[in-house]
């Protein structure tokens, strides 16, 4: 066993182990290592841990100190020189009239180096570039170039599933894709819909391939002829991620019917002829076994609190309704003003005894009331008596004034219009 640390680089997914040398690293800390390049800033991605020592590839390098301020302002310097030569070296590029896409730039912690990636279709004869882009920066120039998957990864972006790129996100390198894994998972062979920004077989391709491979060795082939509870067909199509097969039965051949894998017997795996296949008894149905959970009781009815006969003594809110019936009213409401299309007093007793069920009767007969006749109230003073003779009164609304002076008919001010003479 060895005790190491993991750290990543700038711009990159992989983990290096380097030789901690003593010192004592947490997740997160910035160090500076040493590189077969010379001194790098780096990210601690892991602490002080042990590794077996068939991990360990080559002997390991050791970290020389953790980062402090001055290491953190040289690495902002160097971005800005970064940017710098970017744009100087794509002027260069369009001098020389070279056909090649610069896609990035990266300076060395000390900057002694500068490395210029970028992408072409065929070879670059780029050493007049070379030489005008080391008398510039008065540095070590290197130039490499790439391939399309490594510029998504540089560059970085979102992919069809709305996630950002894999290979900028977590993937160590580049894993082989064919076109026989998006056969294998059943998936449209057309590129735009399998292909990711790059323009190569998205790399998740691979992620559920094991799955897919183990799964179809498992199942049967499209138009095998198999053996199933409702009689001898032929596969039509397969569901490997379900285990399920849509048959054709010879008795029924429509509408396809659906079986688990352990509901049929395979007798020819794939295209072919039935001459000379026995064919055997019918396999028993596939039942789906569910565990019941221990300790789960079932649920008890409880009577609810309303009903509760503890809670028949309890006060009731007091109602109107006529004395002795079984059944009464709740008092109504009213937030306020007049009652509208209501009676009161003896009229709205007499349409309470009228709506009253005939089955419901009185407990003892109440006496019957001597109406009396309502007194006519005498007309006021500047008021006349309604026509007909019967002495019932007009009455004059009064108009209601939001605000201001009253004023009356005459358009002069005033309680009262002027009287005439």
């Amino acid at each position: 066993m060895t005790e190491v640390i993991s750290v990543r680089f700038r711009g990159g997914c992989k983990n290096y182990y380097f030789d901690p040398c003593g010192h004592q690293v947490k997740m997160g800390d910035q160090v500076i290592v040493e590189t077969a390049q010379g001194p790098e800033f780096a990210t601690c991605t892991e602490g002080n841990h042990e590794v077996e020592d068939s991990a360990i590839v080559k002997t390991l390098s050791p970290m020389l100190r953790l980062a402090t301020d001055s290491d953190r302002r040289t690495v902002e310097q160097n971005k800005k020189r970064e940017s710098e030569a970017f744009d100087i070296c794509e002027k260069k590029i369009a001098a020389h009239g070279l056909e090649m896409k610069l896609v990035n730039v990266s300076a060395s912690f000390d900057g002694s180096k500068i490395v210029f990636y970028f992408t072409a279709d065929g070879r670059v004869d780029f050493r007049e570039l070379v030489r005008d882009l080391a008398g510039v920066f008065r540095a070590r120039i290197e130039l490499r170039q790439i391939g399309v998957r490594d510029e998504a990864k540089m560059i970085g972006g979102l992919g069809i599933c709305g996630r950002p790129f894999c290979c900028s996100q977590f993937l160590d390198g580049f894993l082989p894709v064919s076109i026989k894994m998006a056969k294998t998972q059943n998936l449209s062979l057309n590129p735009a819909k399998i292909s990711g920004t790059c323009g190569r077989l998205m790399c998740c391709l691979k992620y559920e391939q094991n799955v897919y491979e183990d799964a179809s060795k498992r199942m049967p082939k499209v138009e095998s002829f198999v053996q199933t509870p409702d009689g001898p067909g032929n596969v039509k199509s397969v569901d490997l991620l379900r285990e399920t097969v849509k048959v054709s039965l010879d008795s029924a051949p429509e509408p396809l019917k659906c079986y688990h894998n352990c509901e049929i017997c395979i007798l020819r795996n794939g295209k072919g002829s039935r001459e000379g296949i026995t064919i055997p008894e019918r396999p028993a149905r596939y039942v789906e076994e569910r565990d019941e959970e221990e300790g789960l009781e079932a649920p008890t009815l409880t009577t609810p609190f309303y009903m509760d006969a503890r809670l028949e003594d309890a006060p009731t809110r007091e109602k109107i309704g006529a004395p002795g019936s079984g059944e009464s009213k709740p008092r109504r409401r009213h937030r306020g003003g007049r009652r509208r299309g209501g009676k009161s007093g003896e009229g709205a007793e007499q349409s309470k005894a009228e709506a009253k069920r005939p089955e419901q009767k009185e407990s003892k007969p109440r006496p019957p009331r001597q109406e009396s006749k309502p007194t006519q109230p005498k007309p006021a003073e500047g008021q006349s008596a309604a026509p007909g003779g019967e002495g019932e009164t007009k009455r004059r609304r009064r108009p209601h004034h939001r605000g201001g002076r009253r004023r009356n008919k005459n358009g002069g001010e005033g309680g009262s219009a002027p009287k005439s003479e």
